[in-house]
């Protein structure tokens, strides 16, 4: 199961934002445990039914394995363990969002899957709206977080998806996206 992401606007009541005002982005929102997590809509492919992954010997414990997604492989990680919790159990609602790491240092942009609990929804975020990540109190490490985004008076992380994988790790991303699309299930 794909879906297409089509953006909705957040239910604050405030009217869609025309040109020339502040600039508002669009966050696909998601569940890990408990806690709402957003990332920037524009890192974000695809969303896709968690389905079979291969797992693959020697990498990250975080990185769960790869995926054929349409011929291509690609590897996947588990946030919650990225973010030194334990992996979250597989329930009908953990999907995968196909996110693209920007080029970075001569590297092309590389796909990768990252499994979450479950997906919310889009949201508009005006940047007025939004908090520099907090120095301390949260449950993951600080350099993951862009900043604080305020919906309907709570709080969602909105995560930088440059930050997550240091340069090492996107290597190993790296070479597991020149695997042969053959060898993936």
């Amino acid at each position: 199961m794909t879906q297409n992401l089509h953006p909705v606007q957040a239910t604050s009541g405030q009217p869609p934002v025309v040109a020339g005002d502040t600039e508002q982005q669009q966050y696909l929102t998601f569940l890990l445990g408990e806690e709402m997590f957003a990332i920037g809509i524009l890192a974000i492919r695809e969303i896709i039914e968690y389905g079979q992954i291969t797992e693959v010997p020697l990498v990250p414990p975080f990185i769960r394995g790869v995926i054929n997604l349409r011929g291509a492989v690609v590897p996947v990680i588990d946030l919650s363990v990225r973010f030194g919790r334990s992996a979250g159990e597989i329930t009908k609602r953990t999907c995968i969002v196909i996110i693209e790491i920007a080029e970075t240092a001569g590297a092309h942009a590389q796909q990768m899957g990252v499994v979450v609990d479950a997906v919310s929804e889009v949201l508009e975020i005006a940047p007025g709206d939004i908090e520099p990540p907090p120095t301390f109190g949260t449950r993951i490490r600080t350099d993951f977080i862009s900043g604080m985004g305020k919906v309907g008076g709570r709080f969602v992380v909105l995560l930088d998806v440059e930050r997550i994988l240091s340069l090492d790790e996107v290597a190993v991303i790296a070479a597991i996206n020149q695997g042969e699309p053959g060898a993936v299930a």
